[in-house]
């Protein structure tokens, strides 16, 4: 079994520092064994990624938005780990998911778009990565971005 920064260095991922929250929130909140991480956007290139699947965007560009939100999840789960003195081999289950996908009325493959996020975190934690999951269609999301991603995360005593 490999380890999770091996994984993540063989699919060429560096998880980015945390970012700076845009509104009165916290990126994470610990409470016990449990990481709760705030929803984070979809980034392109340093900026809102902005969209609207079924107008401007298609299924497939809306799931390397739900990854590239992954990448940043993990990125704040990693440092919500190091502030414990962990890291994210402490990870013992990512609990629970909740996608907001920014899209028109007649687009119903959000559950599609969130396998972006879903498929990286199985594949980067393996079993652990396997978690509950909820999909929403919304008519938009913060800055116009296409995606928003939360996750609850457990940890190891």
């Amino acid at each position: 079994m490999s380890s999770i920064y091996s994984t993540l260095e063989r699919l060429q991922i560096t998880l980015p520092p945390i970012a700076k929250p845009a509104a009165a929130y916290q990126p994470y909140c610990v409470s016990g064994s449990m990481v709760y991480l705030s929803g984070h956007i979809a980034k392109k290139e340093g900026a809102a990624w902005v969209g609207q699947l079924g107008l401007t965007m298609n299924t497939q560009e809306g799931q390397a938005a739900a990854k590239s939100v992954a990448i940043d999840l993990m990125g704040t789960l990693q440092a919500a780990c190091q502030s414990l003195g962990k890291d994210l081999e402490a990870v013992k289950k990512i609990v629970k998911v909740t996608s907001l996908v920014n899209s028109t009325a007649q687009f119903t493959q959000q559950h599609l778009v969130t396998n972006g996020c879903s498929e990286l975190l199985a594949e980067v934690f393996q079993a652990k990565g396997l978690h509950a999951r909820s999909a929403f269609g919304v008519v938009q999301l913060p800055m116009g971005a296409c995606v928003e991603i939360e996750m609850i995360v457990e940890l190891e005593s």
